[in-house]
């Protein structure tokens, strides 16, 4: 059960959007919008697994799914933010990436990075979500019953 909804935490809401990013595009856009200031590896990227848990019909007892490979890491800019990553998957550089830009959004910098990094990315997401489901429904077959006329 989720204790707060997205839209009542920013944070939750661009870590979400930094985690689900196709590979090397948080880098590329930061890169594009701001120099990448200095910063103190609290826990420098590494990769490992995680236990996916869910739930049958998003209602049911919860059970384990099967492991996901993670890369985490945590820094600290020079300015005292914290910042946080967690992405899917062997990414390294990714993770930096996201973890930077986490720090970076609790400064002045956040409303400037909003618009050159964050506001770009949610609109390729949204895109890609968007195209894969139209795929998907493309697909979608309509069963029905005929009667064969045998009483």
């Amino acid at each position: 059960m989720k204790d707060t909804l997205i839209e009542n935490n920013p944070r939750q809401a661009w870590m979400s959007l930094l985690a689900v990013a196709p590979e090397g595009r948080v880098a590329t856009l930061l890169d594009a919008a701001q120099e990448r200031p200095a910063f103190t590896w609290l826990r420098a990227p590494e990769i490992g697994s995680t236990m996916v848990r869910g739930r049958a019909g998003a209602t049911g007892a919860p059970f384990n799914l099967g492991e996901m490979t993670v890369t985490r890491c945590a820094l600290t800019l020079s300015t005292g933010e914290v910042g946080h990553a967690y992405i899917q998957g062997r990414r390294k550089v990714d993770a930096e990436a996201a973890a930077l830009m986490d720090a970076m959004m609790q400064t002045t910098l956040a409303a400037r990075l909003r618009t050159a990094v964050l506001a770009p990315l949610e609109t390729e997401v949204k895109h890609a979500k968007s195209t894969r489901a139209a795929k998907a429904a493309a697909t979608k077959v309509d069963f029905f019953t005929m009667a064969r006329g045998e009483d």
